[in-house]
């Protein structure tokens, strides 16, 4: 089958043509074959090779075999040693998992720096099967079952079609030199249990293994087809945006079915675990949140809100501002802080520009986080309120209410709910000489 791979590619990865592509080689068997096939083809591949430095001598040695078959086939080859055990160890991550990081980012910065269009790895169908079985052996939705996507972004797989002895007899048939990774006969590493000693009674049991793996895959990835779409329109009906935030309505996802299934279908790549927690947000008080490592997700009132935890944690603390200051800038807030000596008549409606009479002024003011018992006197009524009262009226989410920055004198009195309403005690008035403008940008 490997003689037509030129014709599965035409065929399969038309748009690879004229594209810049780097191949991420190893030394190994299926990775030096996808070199020879694309290279015979008159593609043009640079070589990318990672020393995991985890097999001493063993992996320097796969580095200089992988020197060497760049050379000799002229082609340009960017190499890279990463300290993985260490990584590994900071991170709290597999080997395995650390080393998919590790070179998966390298490639990115390669594609970047290169001007380069996809990277192409060797995978084959022996690998998703074993990908399959270590799935369904550890737990996995039915998406975790599909096999292991061809094109997936800028990463493209063209031998999936190809089983491990294909390979091998087309690397023997033509004389095709290549590094055995002895790692990969041990057992020590929970795949290659799978690959010697689960596969090979499999094979026992029905020696068309792979072939009725591919009709199962097949079905599989229907279903899982069927499904995407129904979750198309599912999204549809309970899914909104307001900015950076996602809203699932609560009252929609009642309405489904089996609303834990549809939830994991919504929310699974967010990274959560905890499924039961999740489900029971939707009859939970609001303000109840179940996070991931890089997500939460919070009731609030009819909708559950989705928000990256960086963003909406925010940052913490209190930032001053001098009487000379021209901007406040982070990675949350970005101010800018203009004094205007025209007498100004009215007070701007901009709720994101503030025109405060600056003798009122105590500096350095202070900007900071709300709290629970702070007040002030909205702009345009009488007398003073409390922030946990305002933000209701407004019907500002949970998320809304962590963000929200507060403008203060140095005596810790409200002047500005920055973005939102100024106090009413600090607003120009017709003999205001000196106007501080502060816009947020």
């Amino acid at each position: 089958m490997l003689v037509n791979f030129q014709q599965h590619i035409n065929q399969h990865f038309p748009f690879l043509k004229d594209k810049k592509l780097l191949i991420a080689i190893s030394g190994g068997i299926d990775s030096v074959v996808l070199t020879h096939l694309l290279h015979q083809s008159k593609f043009n591949i640079p070589l990318a090779h990672c020393n995991f430095k985890l097999r001493d001598k063993e992996s320097d040695l796969d580095e200089e075999f992988v020197k060497e078959f760049a050379k000799k086939l002229d082609l340009k080859l960017h190499t890279i040693s990463f300290p993985t055990d260490e990584y590994a160890a900071k991170n709290k991550l597999s080997i395995q998992m650390a080393a998919r990081e590790l070179r998966y980012d390298w490639f990115v910065k390669i594609l970047e720096e290169n001007n380069l269009d996809y990277v192409l790895t060797a995978h084959q169908k022996d690998d998703v099967l074993e990908t399959f079985l270590i799935n369904f052996t550890r737990g996995t939705g039915l998406e975790g079952l599909t096999g292991i996507p061809a094109i997936n972004g800028n990463i493209v797989r063209p031998l999936l079609v190809f089983t491990r002895d294909e390979i091998h007899s087309f690397a023997t048939e033509n004389n095709i030199d290549w590094r055995e990774d002895k790692s990969n006969t041990s057992t020590k590493y929970f795949r290659n249990k799978i690959r010697h000693q689960v596969i090979p009674v499999l094979k026992e049991l029905n020696p068309s293994l792979m072939q009725t793996f591919d009709k199962t895959l097949k079905n599989l990835q229907g279903s899982q087809q069927i499904i995407n779409d129904s979750i198309e329109n599912i999204q549809r009906k309970t899914l909104t945006f307001d900015g950076d935030i996602q809203q699932l309505n609560i009252s929609e996802i009642k309405k489904l079915s089996n609303p834990k299934a549809y939830l994991f279908e919504l929310l699974k790549e967010y990274h959560f675990t905890e499924w039961n927690d999740i489900t029971d947000l939707l009859n939970a008080q609001s303000g109840k949140q179940v996070l991931s490592k890089t997500y939460r997700l919070v009731k609030n009132r009819d909708f559950l809100l989705l928000s990256e935890r960086m963003k909406d944690e925010g940052l913490k603390g209190e930032f001053k501002i001098n009487k000379d200051d021209g901007f406040l800038k982070n990675d949350s807030l970005n101010l800018k802080i203009e004094t205007q000596n025209l007498k100004l008549k009215t007070q701007n409606n901009n709720p994101k520009v503030a025109l405060i009479d600056k003798d009122l002024l105590k500096f350095p003011l202070i900007v900071r986080k709300w709290q629970k018992g702070d007040y002030f006197y909205p702009f345009g009524m009488q007398g003073k309120k409390k922030l946990s009262k305002f933000f209701k009226d407004g019907k500002l989410s949970i998320i809304d209410k962590e963000n929200i920055w507060l403008l203060c004198n140095t005596d810790n009195d409200i002047i500005w709910i920055v973005g939102k309403r100024l106090d009413n005690r600090f607003k120009i008035v017709k003999n205001t000489t000196k106007t501080l403008k502060i816009t947020l940008q």
